[in-house]
């Protein structure tokens, strides 16, 4: 389809709507909104001047897109899922601005989702239907439940360490068993030379991560880490731009070598879960990718 589609029964205010746009009966667009190419707006949808939309986007029956929200391409809004701009509103009190709302390349939000005001989704995250987003998602993670929480990696195989399930020779990150033993006066659980996989520079732990939050969500450029569960239990997602694989650190014994230029997110603590990570380098915040869309791209430079 070369030109937009406009319903008769659609009130389309706005000239800024791109090719191939379909925009179906009982929607309404104010002037000020932009719309791109090839997105459908299903019955019902009500859209506000300051709003942007990207090419390819689905936008299902009964949702209303307030001033401050930014959709991505190729995003999809399920049927009555809810955005929201003032965090504190009142009749009749505007405030002088509204929350800015943006909604990642690729993200899915499902049906009757609530999305809380200034909210960040991060690029090919799955919003579950009912969800109430309350925090920012990271990158690819799936979030389900009321306030949401992370419960996985959208598109990544799960697996377990200590079973016979591994992280394939091809991928970049792998896992490492370590020495234990075990008698009357405890465990005793040691990396020794023959199984650290680089000098350490430096260890820190992270502990007391509230039910359901996610840490992590970055790659580094030049360190290497290794991970290990020394309490608890949590979800180590592992994304080198081509794979991506969950793997359930259940215990001390084994450990996860992550090499430069690949993407963690840490989910799904149990109490009084503590990751110890070791690295390869002192700190250098320069050395940090924190932008999925940059990760992706210098990881799949070469390929």
């Amino acid at each position: 389809m070369s030109e937009r589609f406009i319903h008769p029964q659609a009130i389309c205010d706005t000239s800024s709507v791109g090719k191939g746009t379909r925009i179906w009966a009982f929607a309404h667009v104010l002037a000020g909104a932009q719309i791109g190419e090839n997105c459908n707006i299903c019955e019902g949808v009500f859209i506000e001047n300051d709003v942007i939309v990207g090419d390819d986007v689905t936008i299902k029956n009964g949702v209303q897109l307030w001033d401050g929200v930014r959709l991505g391409k190729s995003v999809f809004v399920g049927p009555n899922a809810t955005f929201s701009n003032d965090q504190f509103p009142r009749s009749k009190n505007r405030p002088e601005s509204f929350a800015r709302t943006t909604v990642a390349d690729d993200a899915s939000i499902g049906a009757n989702a609530t999305i809380l005001p200034g909210i960040q989704i991060g690029p090919a995250a799955m919003i579950g239907a009912g969800a109430v987003v309350i925090h920012d998602v990271p990158a690819r993670a799936v979030m389900a439940g009321n306030p949401a929480r992370m419960v996985g990696y959208a598109g990544a195989t799960k697996l377990q360490a200590g079973s016979d399930a591994d992280l394939p020779a091809s991928f970049a990150a792998h896992l490492i068993s370590l020495n234990t033993n075990i008698d009357r006066r405890g465990r005793l659980t040691v990396s020794d030379k023959d199984r650290n996989p680089f000098p350490a520079k430096r260890f820190f732990m992270v502990q007391d991560v509230p039910n359901g939050d996610a840490r992590g969500s970055h790659a580094h450029r030049s360190c290497e880490q290794f991970f290990v569960a020394v309490c608890g239990q949590m979800n180590v997602a592992l994304d080198d731009g081509k794979q991506a694989y969950v793997v359930r650190l259940v215990d001390a014994n084994v450990g996860i070598y992550v090499p430069p230029v690949v993407w963690s997110v840490q989910y799904g603590h149990t109490a009084g879960a503590i990751l110890l990570v070791t690295c390869s380098e002192s700190y250098d915040r320069d050395d940090y990718i924190s932008d999925y869309v940059e990760f992706s791209t210098l990881a799949n430079r070469d390929r």
